[in-house]
């Protein structure tokens, strides 16, 4: 089984700045990509592989920074410059490699349950 558990969210006025953190742990080989997403939707707001490579929505780029401590299986948002309209719950993922059975992979998304943003004055 593997957990992904996001922390971090709170309220935060506009222009202000803030750090999610993310952790995924369990029977986990490697993890290809971590990501976030947002709101019911699940908006794409950023994502980095292993390599360390990322890849931004335009809504936030240039205002949040996606990066990842591998050795912890650990993903991190800094968001900067903050908006009404980043106002959501943010969702983290693991793009998860697991062994099973000696040798059998399997390769799975896994979500975590959520943490709230707010930007509001």
């Amino acid at each position: 089984q593997v957990a992904v558990v996001e922390s971090g969210g709170d309220l935060v006025q506009p222009g202000g700045s803030l750090r999610l953190s993310c952790v995924a742990s369990g029977s986990i080989h490697s993890i290809e990509y971590m990501g976030w997403h947002r709101g019911d939707g699940r908006e794409f707001v950023a994502k980095i592989a292993s390599d360390g490579s990322t890849m931004y929505a335009d809504s936030v780029k240039g205002r949040f920074t996606i990066s990842r401590d591998n050795a912890e299986n650990t993903v991190y948002l800094q968001m900067t410059n903050v908006k009404p309209e980043d106002t959501a719950i943010y969702y983290c993922y693991a793009d998860v490699v697991r062994i099973y059975g000696g040798s059998t992979k399997s390769r799975d998304n896994y979500w975590g349950q959520g943490t709230r943003v707010t930007v509001s004055s």
